[in-house]
């Protein structure tokens, strides 16, 4: 079959406008000159091979480390919901008088300034499934996660190198990362 014309007969010159290229590996390789999110951080030494390598590591425990500060933000802001008080207002049933009514709550002694005064509920505020839009939790939460957002693609174009060392230098900072961080989030389970 004759080629087209205007094509020297590679896969690469053309073909999906010029979606192909020769550098597009689709396998694992090891090379201490693979650029690194452009031509400008192309590693020339192994010494700079291992300085990008070591930044990989530094850039997957900050990417678990700022997911780790989210879930602690999270995790206090819904605590900080769930504990606001109920204030009794004048006319209203005391606290006393409401759990006289209903036995089936529970119950605790108040201690105050001339010692155990009566018997009240210990009342905390029960949260919807969706906290409502506040400024102050939903704007640190949406830049926290747009740094978590870009963070993780950067991360992901490093493996997308295909790189050996730049892929294990990313699992090497998950692993740190995880040995260092993963009790925080995983607090519930313990």
């Amino acid at each position: 079959m004759d080629s087209m014309p205007g094509m020297d007969g590679g896969m690469d010159s053309g073909m999906n406008g010029g979606m192909m290229s020769n550098n597009m590996n689709m396998v694992f390789y090891s090379s201490t000159t693979t650029p690194l999110y452009g031509s400008l951080w192309t590693p020339t030494s192994t010494g700079s091979y291992a300085g990008t390598c070591l930044f990989l590591i530094t850039l997957a425990v900050l990417f678990s480390a700022l997911r780790t500060a989210g879930y602690i933000m999270d995790k206090r802001n819904i605590d900080i919901a769930r504990n606001r008080r109920y204030i009794i207002v004048a006319g209203q049933p005391t606290i006393s008088e409401q759990t006289a009514l209903n036995p089936d709550k529970k119950e605790a002694v108040l201690i105050s300034e001339q010692g155990a005064e009566e018997t009240v509920r210990v009342v905390t505020k029960k949260t919807r499934t969706i906290m409502p839009w506040r400024l102050s939790t939903d704007l640190p939460r949406a830049l926290l996660n747009t740094a978590i957002a870009g963070v993780g693609y950067l991360l992901m174009l490093a493996v997308m190198t295909m790189n050996i060392g730049y892929f294990c230098s990313v699992l090497a900072g998950v692993f740190i990362s995880e040995l260092a961080l993963g009790r925080f989030t995983k607090a519930e389970e313990h």
